[in-house]
């Protein structure tokens, strides 16, 4: 599988995950709801935040993330 399909196919997933959840969510509670391994998560969130479709919130000592409006 060439890069570009795996990281887009993860992107998917923690998309929808997102989506589904319709609140911001820690990479932590992303990765639960999609069986990704952290390091997984964190390649997806890279695309999606490049892709300008997941904003990204500070909470507390956390971050959580949303898809964009």
């Amino acid at each position: 599988m060439k890069p570009e399909e795996y990281f887009g196919v993860n992107a998917g997933k923690v998309w929808k995950a997102l989506k589904d959840a319709g609140q911001p969510l820690t990479a932590k509670e992303i990765a639960a709801k999609t069986g990704l391994k952290i390091t997984d998560v964190f390649g997806a969130l890279g695309w999606l935040g490049r892709e300008g479709k997941i904003e990204v919130l500070p909470s507390g000592k956390k971050r959580t993330f949303r898809l964009t409006e």
